[in-house]
């Protein structure tokens, strides 16, 4: 009688949870993990479909950038780091969408490098900075 008892016990305790962890979502990997502005990134998880997820964000966490999303199904998301992205190491954030909108941190980062310019290329520090002669 008692390990029909702990069934029933554990059954009910999953239906009281499993709902909210189902709806959540989760990201697991980015690829790839070091990228510069422009770039595309492909992240996989659960969850992450367009009925879920309301916008996706890097953060550094003291300032948060909102990514564009290029493509979005359950299990990936496609998005581009913004032009104006520093160099550092970022974490992703979704907003979630419903009633009570959530931002939730990922356990996914990625680590942004600068730009780098090529012989006969003008940085943008040089574009902006008066021409002397």
């Amino acid at each position: 009688m008692r390990p029909l008892m702990l069934v029933a016990t554990l059954l009910f305790a999953l239906s009281c949870f499993g709902d909210d962890l189902d709806e959540a979502p989760h990201m697991n990997a980015v690829s790839p993990k070091v990228a510069k502005p422009g770039d595309t990134l492909e992240v996989t998880g659960v969850g992450l479909d367009e009925s879920k997820i309301e916008e996706v964000y890097l953060t550094d966490h003291k300032f948060d950038m909102r990514v564009k999303v290029l493509e979005q199904k359950d299990k990936l998301i496609k998005l581009r780091v913004p032009p104006f992205a520093k160099a550092g190491r970022m974490q992703l954030l979704v907003l979630t969408k419903g009633d009570d909108p959530k931002l939730l941190e990922q356990p996914v980062y990625v680590l942004i490098e600068e730009p780098k310019t090529e012989i006969g290329q003008v940085s943008s520090q040089e574009k902006e900075a008066p021409h002397k002669p």
